[in-house]
This record gives C-alpha cells, sequence and structure tokens, in this order.
C-alpha cells in the first residue's frame, strides 16, 4: 500500500487559546476518477464512488473493485454523474445502501436516488435496485445538484437538491423540489409529518437553498448542521429546521458572478440567517463531526477547516492539508472513528487524516 506521511505542524487560534496541532495523512487509495463520496464498509474496507459512474470497493490495502450498478438513465457530464453512497441504519442485516446520482438526459435531468443491496463478501455484486425518488421538475443543463444525504434519528432520509443554476428563483417555490432538502422513508415516502406534506411536492423538508454540499446529522445535540455554495462568496453553514427558508436568493451575502448583484439583502425577516459563512467562497464540499467539531473540506479554498461551538457560534479552530495543495471533495467520520478524505482531480486519493495535538 503506498502511504504518504505528512506531518503539518501550525499555529491554530481557539477561542481559549493559541496551540500547535499537527495533522498526520496516509494514502488508503489512490488514481480515483473524480471520487464523489466514501463509506466504510463494517467488515472493512470501503466504499467509493466516482462521478464518472463507478462504484468501487476499495481495501485497506488499496487494492480496488469494480462494483456494477444498474443505473440506465444515469446522465455524468460536467457537475452530473454519480454522487453519494450511504449505507443503510440497519446495514449490518439489511445489506441495503441508498445512492444519489444524476438521472435523465441533457435537456431533462435532475436527481434520483435508489435504493440497493450489497453481497455479503466481496467481489461485491449489487442487486435488487430500486428507484426510491426523483426530483421534479426535470430541467435542463448539468449543474447544481445538491444529493448529500443523512439519516435522522428516526430512520427517514434528508436529501438535499440543487437549484440547477439557472432556475435559482425556483428555491423559493413550495411547488418542485429545486433548491430543497426533503426528507423520506427509505421506500420514498413522503413522511405524514412533513412541515408541507399537502403541498404538490409533500416531501420538501427545507427551502431556500442553492446548492447543498455537506449535510449530517449530529445525534448528541439532535441538530441538521448543513452547507452550500454561494454564488460569488457567500458559502453558508446552516442549521436545518423543519420548514425552514434559507433565503436563496431572497437573500445571500454573496453576488452573482458578473459582479451584479443577486438580492439588495443579506437577512430577511423569516428568513434563517447562516450561522457561518465564507466570503470569499472557498466552496465547502464535505461535512462531518468529530469530537463535536464540524469538519469541512473544501474545494476552491484547499484545506479542511475545524469548526468549534462555542457559545452557541461555529468559530474557526483552525486550517489543515493545505500544504498539499489539492482540491477536497469530502470528509467523512467513519463507524470506526476514522477521518477519511476524498481529492477532487482525475488522480483523486483516499486519504486517512489523524489529528494530533
Amino acid at each position: 500500500m503506498k502511504q504518504l506521511i505528512l506531518a503539518i505542524s501550525l499555529f491554530v487560534l481557539s477561542a481559549v487559546s493559541a496551540q500547535a496541532a499537527t495533522v498526520r495523512t496516509e494514502v488508503i487509495a489512490d488514481k480515483l476518477n473524480y471520487p464523489w463520496s466514501v463509506a466504510e464498509l463494517p467488515e472493512g474496507g470501503f466504499l467509493v464512488t466516482e462521478r464518472s459512474g463507478q462504484l468501487l470497493y476499495a481495501s485497506d490495502s488499496g487494492d480496488k473493485q469494480v462494483i456494477k450498478l444498474d443505473l440506465p438513465d444515469l446522465y455524468a457530464t460536467a457537475q452530473a454523474g454519480l454522487f453519494e453512497v450511504l449505507l443503510t441504519p440497519d446495514f449490518v442485516t439489511s445489506r441495503e445502501l441508498v445512492i444519489s446520482y444524476s438521472c435523465g438526459t441533457e435537456d431533462a435531468n435532475n436527481t434520483c436516488v435508489v435504493r440497493t443491496k450489497l453481497s455479503a463478501q466481496p467481489p461485491y455484486i449489487v442487486t435488487n435496485s430500486q428507484n426510491i425518488f426523483t426530483a421534479l421538475p426535470k430541467k435542463e443543463g448539468a449543474a447544481h445538484y445538491g444529493a448529500r444525504m443523512t439519516w435522522l434519528a428516526d430512520n427517514t432520509l434528508l436529501v438535499a437538491l440543487g437549484d440547477g443554476f439557472v432556475y435559482r428563483e425556483q428555491a423559493q417555490n413550495l411547488d418542485n423540489h429545486l433548491g430543497k432538502i426533503v426528507r423520506i422513508t427509505r421506500n420514498g415516502k413522503a413522511p405524514a409529518d412533513n412541515p408541507f406534506f399537502h403541498s404538490q411536492a409533500p416531501e420538501i423538508f427545507s427551502y431556500g437553498h442553492r446548492n447543498v454540499q455537506g449535510l449530517i446529522y449530529d445525534q448528541a445535540r439532535d441538530s441538521i448542521w448543513q452547507h452550500e455554495h454561494g454564488p460569488k462568496g457567500g458559502d453558508e453553514l446552516n442549521k436545518i429546521v423543519k420548514g425552514g427558508n434559507y433565503g436563496w436568493p431572497i437573500a445571500t451575502f454573496g453576488i452573482d458572478y458578473t459582479g451584479a448583484k443577486v438580492s439588495p439583502f443579506s437577512q430577511l425577516p423569516g428568513v434563517k440567517a447562516p450561522l457561518y459563512q465564507w466570503t470569499p467562497s472557498l466552496a465547502p464540499a464535505g461535512l462531518a463531526l468529530y469530537q463535536g467539531d464540524l469538519l469541512v473540506a473544501h474545494l476552491a479554498g484547499k484545506r479542511l477547516q475545524r469548526l468549534r461551538l462555542i457559545d452557541d457560534q461555529w468559530q474557526l479552530e483552525g486550517d489543515y492539508l493545505q500544504e498539499l495543495n489539492a482540491r477536497l471533495r469530502a470528509v467523512y467520520v467513519a463507524p470506526s472513528g476514522r477521518i477519511l478524505v476524498l481529492t477532487d482531480s482525475a488522480e483523486g486519493k483516499l486519504l486517512q487524516v489523524s489529528f494530533e495535538n
């Protein structure tokens, strides 16, 4: 197994004091084609998605196996492709996974979720693939799919959905899924206690989102944390609440790529203000909980950040992995406690990261 050990010593400012921190990284697997998500298997090894459409098994020694997927409607180009793989809460007994991906054609596509079953041992195969959710309406283009997912305590599934880039006004429209976070059962049904259950899109849990790229349930605090890309500036960290409006595009700290204002407002009555925001944009692209802190991977920012909740405010504890000079697509804290990071390139890597204070 190829190993890369980097000891990065830096001083980070916390709310209490400045302290030295060291991060060590080890390459678990390399030569991954734009990896997007990773899940640790209880029997050992990892499932890794590549945006181009491959689901891989990677062992701890770096060996890889392609697992054939039955996704005839997969649409993979630009930002579109294969996204998140997530084990079900009862995976040990059911062996079921949920997988998000872009489905359709260039002229009519959106985010889909399938539930499928993984065999008990390698060489792995998946069977019984069933579509459980399709975001509507289908739209043109290949941008802003969201597609991050997390399980809640009641075993319902949150699925984040982007605004489709050129359809941003639809993020405020409760009759469709664009720019929303939806809540469904493992069979794809809308729970009856969803906040807009009697609307045309009963799956909606929250709205006013641009392009969610991080989503995690914090069981200890019974809270849902989320981050999303702003336009030029205004990347946001939010606490998601049932029925909440998160403002896009009527309130934002960012501006359009042309330099024009998206909105004259950064905050409005009835709109949930971000708990933390990044301007200039760092393009957060992964979110995990570690020892009560949030870990945020960044694409444009090429770093891993650690945020700590102090006096009910998320504050930056430190920046890490900048010396890799790599776009970071995702960060996960596995059930074993291992911190896993994916680099974003045609020669991407699965890294294990360790904090050593």
